[in-house]
């Protein structure tokens, strides 16, 4: 026991008696529809993998390949050591399939949103932000030190009245998740977009979800809502449905200059591996050579949300592959997770402050390598404790 220990067990005492308390699990498999846990194959129903392409041949091969050319490590940040091939290749190919005409790629989802929102505001702006933004969302607003306001839940209406009432600043940004990554319903962003236009605000949108499923072409949430030429700019991520790891935002060329001047989280952090960019770009290739993917994808979500919703369970307004199975009280969400593990799938509870209290949840993913067996074998487990506890 380490003598500073006594400082951080109240706080370690309180979350267990609030079951917050979380802990890391070992999978011992790699990221696909069957994983290994603790020596037992389990259906993974918790993968962000929408599209199966984190563990293709393809992409590990081009990752391998680019190992064998450019090492492990990129050695500093791109402005310090240069920008080797991959990276250059992989955001002139993100450009060119969102249509846009340049692309900043960053280690990470979160550091993506914390430099696009501290580059884009300060305490001279107000942002007004949807109360479910993702956490990275809001640190950004924060980080931003503008003026921060949060709207209802896709609440169109109330965002209007914060705009009216809005004091005097420089510059308005109306701050939104593409596709809410606890709930996986749509943001109303054809609406969203006609408030920007009519305030003279800029509408960010954060894509991590949308990026790759929705959309006739997968290019997301904005072609999805048919508002791809109304947002100048906007961030995705390139470790859920393309199945690597970092993430993107791609605008005008004089934007995507702009933040390589003044996102801290581009400037002061060593570039990812060139692997990573050179797998990104095969799954890209993927994506869009191969719809097969995305219809398999979307018949596996609605064979699940109707069995789910046959049964009576409470799920939320979804219109994606994600599928929040409501619970409510977080000791039985727990139970609920546990007992889903014990019949072979694993899906964690999600409780807060990742949700709101009392909405604790079992939040199911689909992907398009799932099998019918697969999920055939969660609607059972449902059913099985579903004959022994009240979840509705």
């Amino acid at each position: 026991m380490n003598e500073f220990d006594p400082l951080f067990e109240p706080e370690l005492s309180r979350l267990d008696a609030q079951h917050w308390l979380r802990q890391c699990r070992v999978i011992e498999s790699a990221c696909a529809p069957e994983i290994v846990y603790q020596g037992r194959r389990l259906i993974l129903m918790a993968s962000n993998d929408y599209l199966g392409l984190a563990n293709h041949p393809a992409v590990k091969e081009a990752a391998a390949q680019a190992i064998r050319q450019y090492g492990i490590g990129a050695g500093a940040a791109r402005l310090i050591s240069g920008t080797q091939p991959p990276h250059h290749d992989l955001e002139v190919a993100l450009a060119k399939w969102k249509d846009a005409e340049a692309a900043l790629c960053f280690g990470s989802g979160y550091l993506a949103n914390l430099g696009l929102l501290s580059s884009l505001a300060g305490p001279q702006d107000i942002i007004l932000a949807d109360r479910l933004c993702h956490a990275s969302v809001i640190d950004g607003c924060r980080l931003s030190r503008a003026r921060l306001r949060i709207f209802h839940h896709a609440d169109v209406d109330h965002l209007e009245r914060l705009l009216k009432r809005r004091p005097a600043v420089r510059r308005t940004l109306i701050v939104t998740d593409g596709l809410f990554s606890m709930d996986g319903d749509l943001a109303p962003l054809s609406a969203l977009a006609r408030l920007a236009n009519q305030y003279e605000g800029l509408l960010v949108v954060d894509d991590a979800h949308g990026t790759g499923v929705m959309g006739a072409h997968g290019r997301g949430s904005l072609e999805a809502c048919g508002v791809e030429a109304d947002v100048p700019f906007h961030m995705g991520t390139l470790g859920k449905a393309l199945g690597t790891s970092g993430a993107y935002v791609v605008g005008s060329e004089t934007f995507v200059r702009f933040l390589v001047n003044t996102a801290r989280t581009f400037l002061f952090t060593t570039s990812p591996p060139a692997a990573m960019a050179a797998a990104t770009i095969a799954a890209l290739e993927l994506l869009q050579r191969e719809p097969d993917r995305r219809a398999r994808l979307w018949a596996n979500r609605e064979v699940l949300f109707q069995g789910l919703i046959r049964m009576g369970l409470r799920l939320t307004a979804t219109a994606s592959p994600i599928l929040p199975v409501i619970i409510g009280d977080e000791a039985l969400a727990l139970g609920v997770a546990q007992a889903l593990l014990e019949r072979g799938i694993y899906a964690p509870a999600i409780r807060p402050p990742t949700v709101p209290k009392g909405s604790s949840r079992i939040r199911l993913t689909v992907t398009a390598e799932h099998t019918r067996e697969h999920l055939d074998q969660v609607l059972h487990a449902f059913q099985d404790i579903l004959a022994s506890r009240s979840l509705t």
